[in-house]
């Protein structure tokens, strides 16, 4: 009987197994074994740190500096405003809440490029907030090709990624904890400061997560309302693999991105109390 669960666990898990070895291990593979080579004149694959000795020019540099630094700007822009959209959505009815957090997820459902796309008509010279302006008597302004609407297409396409898991923090955490602190003649502010923001933490340390790597990695939202004035990480990869052809140092730059998703993991997981259990947990006060 034993062999036969054994086989039938197997053989369940076998799907899974195909489709990560197809889209994660062998892609990867092939991206380790690209960024550490060098294609010599003799038309042959050599081992070599060249691609990652590459890096560390200043041109480079700026670029890993100008990636991180928006996309700080981004996640930190998509806390601010996150939080207590979530906060709000959770208080309010689940009937209600149900409708926002549809609506936060129906523009997802688009496509990505498309949703990026129009912002242009809207921030342009002759778009719709500058025609309002017009008539104010303001204007024209120039909202795009900045680090501003860079940062903007970052919020509006990445903050749902920071809204729902930390209204689904939210929704779960036991109401009796709440209701006992208040009872204990704690006011709302200590509530919040002392109970409802540490037992939120697992969810916005999974959104900080969840915006940061693709905001570090984006290259459409750069390109289309940065207007190509400057790479991004995302921009330099996608340069080296579809016009200068260079596979190799493509690769190392993805590898390079990689162990810098990695590691931003690592330091919010050092925050991330998994131990504490849902809606009560560790000693709070």
């Amino acid at each position: 009987m034993s062999k036969a669960k054994n086989i039938n666990k197997n053989f369940a898990a076998s799907p899974f197994i195909v489709w990560s070895s197809l889209f994660i291990i062998i892609p990867l593979i092939i991206v380790l074994f690209f960024g550490f080579t060098i294609l010599t004149p003799e038309g042959d694959y050599k081992f070599s740190l060249e691609n990652f000795t590459r890096l560390l020019q200043s041109q480079y540099i700026k670029v890993f500096t100008r990636s991180l630094w928006l996309a700080f700007l981004s996640t930190l822009w998509c806390l601010i405003l996150g939080y207590p959209v979530a906060y709000i959505i959770s208080k309010m009815k689940p009937s209600k809440g149900n409708i926002l957090i549809m609506l936060f997820i129906v523009p997802m459902w688009m496509n990505f490029l498309l949703r990026t796309y129009a912002w242009l008509p809207i921030l342009g010279k002759n778009g719709f907030v500058n025609n309002i302006l017009g008539y104010l008597g303001f204007g024209p302004f120039t909202f795009l090709y900045n680090d501003g609407a860079v940062i903007l297409g970052m919020i509006y396409n990445f903050l749902p990624f920071m809204v729902l898991p930390i209204y689904t923090v939210l929704t779960k955490m036991d109401k009796d904890l709440l209701n006992a602190a208040a009872d204990l003649g704690a006011n709302r502010g200590e509530i919040f400061r002392k109970i409802v923001l540490p037992l939120s933490m697992p969810g916005v340390i999974s959104g900080i997560t969840m915006v940061f790597m693709p905001a570090v990695s984006t290259f459409v939202i750069s390109r289309l309302l940065g207007g190509g004035q400057y790479m991004l990480l995302g921009n330099l990869i996608e340069q080296q693999f579809t016009m200068m052809g260079d596979w190799n140092f493509g690769s190392s730059i993805s590898i390079f991105m990689m162990i810098i998703i990695l590691v931003s993991m690592a330091i919010m997981s050092k925050f991330d109390n998994s131990d504490a259990k849902e809606g009560g947990g560790n000693q709070l006060w």
